[in-house]
């Protein structure tokens, strides 16, 4: 038993060197050419953030046919320091200005993530049959990456956890544009699906500012273990260079496109190499409990709103138990306020790593089987 539950552990650890073996090279050119090709399409029929969602609905429908697709996980934290420096773009003085407004609803992520996770346990545990260990770590609403390394290091079925997690996001990022649409009228932003200048429009030196602050503050964050660092570190160091006027500009809106596209490849490329069956138990699994969520989501957005006045559709946006570069993309899309949300997701991400796994650990008293 301990031998197996340490083997995902370790691929899981695998994926995460920033470059990849030769020979998976192909397998992520394929799903980087099916990820464009399915941007493409969904931007030429006007989907809502068409380069994100076509991109992943081509590679996850790949992924279920059998195509040998892959993504490394470098490339990946490439395109997410994109995103991280294009949301850091957001963050002016006025801004600033509002933080202390966010404070009552970033205190409420404490409980809402206390009922979500109780009541998505529960579902697990009870009507989908999960052990202990892994309907906890598949329940909790936190980082992908983090939730599988800390319920594999307890013993917990890591690709169960993974593809959970994956479907989760999966279904909220394919629903919640177009529930804005139909219930909220509204839109997403024209052109290639994201804002930000033309990438022959954007001046070099600036294009060197932005990508010098997507490096370093990627580094100085997972120098210090920062939870999400690959776009919690570019942010804040793009925030901090465009609150002090070192650039005005975003990274150009092509880039944040292609970073899209990587994003929504590397979501089809977790079901890979899995079974029809087990894919379709992992999504039926994760759609009950994404319905659980979503609506204790709708339930705290719309007390919020009625009690801060900060708008139902941010609130929504700010809880939605998607990812945090995907649910930051949605908002941007979407003209939310993406400080806002990402802030909230960010602050739900550090609360879940740093109380999930010392919660589980008290209220069990097991130890981790490996190092996580």
């Amino acid at each position: 038993m301990p031998e197996t539950t340490a083997k995902p552990a370790r691929r899981f650890r695998d994926r995460r060197s920033l470059l990849p073996p030769l020979q998976r090279w192909p397998a992520i050119l394929l799903a980087l050419i099916l990820g464009s090709a399915g941007g493409w399409l969904a931007s030429s029929i006007n989907l809502p953030l068409p380069w994100m969602i076509g991109s992943m609905l081509a590679t996850t429908i790949a992924s279920m046919v059998g195509a040998p697709i892959a993504m490394a996980a470098g490339l990946r934290t490439l395109m997410v320091m994109v995103l991280g420096v294009m949301l850091g773009s957001g963050f002016t003085p006025e801004i600033l200005a509002v933080l202390g407004e966010w404070t009552a609803s970033l205190l409420c992520m404490a409980p809402y993530i206390l009922l979500g996770t109780g009541a998505c346990y529960y579902f697990f545990r009870r009507l989908c049959g999960y052990d202990r260990v892994t309907a906890y770590f598949a329940a909790t609403p936190g980082g992908l990456n983090e939730m599988v390394l800390m319920g594999t290091a307890y013993g917990g079925d890591g690709r169960l956890i993974s593809l959970v997690h994956s479907a989760r996001i999966l279904v909220v990022v394919l629903t919640i544009p177009f529930a804005f649409r139909w219930f909220l009228d509204v839109s997403p932003t024209g052109g290639v699906g994201v804002p930000g200048p033309s990438l022959v429009d954007t001046n070099a030196i600036d294009l060197v500012i932005l990508a010098a602050t997507g490096l370093l503050g990627w580094l100085a964050a997972r120098a210090i273990k920062m939870p999400a660092a690959s776009i919690v570190g570019p942010m804040l160091a793009s925030a901090a260079v465009h609150l002090a006027g070192v650039t005005s500009e975003a990274p150009p809106a092509e880039i944040v496109a292609a970073a899209q596209v990587g994003v929504g490849a590397a979501i089809g490329a977790r079901f890979a190499n899995t079974s029809v069956a087990f894919i379709l138990k992992a999504l039926r699994d994760s759609l009950g409990a994404t319905l659980i969520l979503v609506l204790i989501t709708l339930i705290f957005a719309g007390a919020l709103d009625l009690w801060l006045g900060i708008g139902f559709g941010p609130l929504v946006l700010a809880y939605a138990p998607g990812g945090l570069a995907e649910m930051s993309l949605i908002a941007i899309a979407l003209g939310s306020d993406a400080a806002l949300v990402a802030t909230h997701h960010i602050v739900r991400i550090i609360m879940i790593v740093v109380l999930a796994t010392p919660a589980f650990a008290r209220l069990t008293g097991r130890k981790p089987k490996e190092a996580i």
